[in-house]
């Protein structure tokens, strides 16, 4: 098991619209856990986004496409999101721009929920989470800054490193475990909530794709004071 830390990998400016999006994620989970339990159920099944409705094309059914990006299964759920965006969204948006970035983000998530769908096209159990538009976001870093350094505890049964490791090492071998839980979770029955391993793939890959050309090249970690050279989910 690994887990991001930190990154060593400074920005120029305040990312305002990654800690908003942490900001506004936190604020509808809030208000999830103070629904009564079929009330909370009932918030999930109409703002989550159910493969099944979006393909009949059921109202309001695309809209979910983006409010499931904000709704989470639980506290670890949102807490190990919320992290992620962090450590990774910050440096992304330096480069991109505010704007950018947020179109980035809702087109990765646009993509994990497709992906999603394409994969379980009858499934009636209602996907959510930033995961999707969030893995989107860790391809950019991966495409932007492949040597940045991540500080990352390693745990190894009942061993636990902590270790400087590169960015292109950290992200890829994410994105094998979503890989491989992905193809091991293909023709499973689903009886209730699980991960959608397919939404984090398909986030993903529409973050390497939207930045296959890139913005300047690929860097490392800058230092401070010095300037640039120019996707349940």
């Amino acid at each position: 098991m690994i887990f991001p830390v930190r990154d060593i990998n400074p920005t120029r400016r305040t990312p305002v619209v990654t800690y908003a999006l942490i900001a506004i994620n936190t604020l509808v989970f809030l208000f999830q856990v103070s629904l009564e339990p079929a009330q909370g159920e009932m918030f999930v099944r109409v703002w989550g986004m159910t493969p099944r409705f979006l393909v009949g094309l059921v109202p309001h059914a695309a809209l979910t496409v983006v409010t499931s990006m904000f709704l989470h299964g639980d506290w670890m759920h949102l807490i190990a999101n919320m992290w992620s965006l962090h450590i990774f969204g910050d440096n992304v948006e330096d480069r991109l721009g505010r704007l950018g970035f947020i179109g980035f983000y809702v087109v990765c998530g646009f993509g994990a929920a497709v992906v999603q769908t394409l994969v379980d096209p009858l499934s009636l159990i209602p996907m959510v989470g930033a995961s999707g538009a969030i893995a989107g976001v860790m391809a950019a870093y991966l495409r932007l800054f492949p040597r940045a350094r991540v500080v990352t505890v390693i745990i190894v049964i009942v061993l636990v490193f902590v270790r400087e490791l590169p960015a292109v090492f950290f992200i890829v071998f994410w994105f094998v475990l979503q890989l491989l839980s992905g193809i091991g979770s293909l023709g499973v029955p689903q009886a209730g909530p699980m991960t959608a391993f397919f939404a984090h793939i398909g986030g993903f890959l529409v973050g390497l794709y939207l930045l296959r050309r890139g913005r300047g090249r690929p860097q490392g970690p800058r230092r401070p004071g010095t300037q640039p050279p120019g996707f349940r989910g």
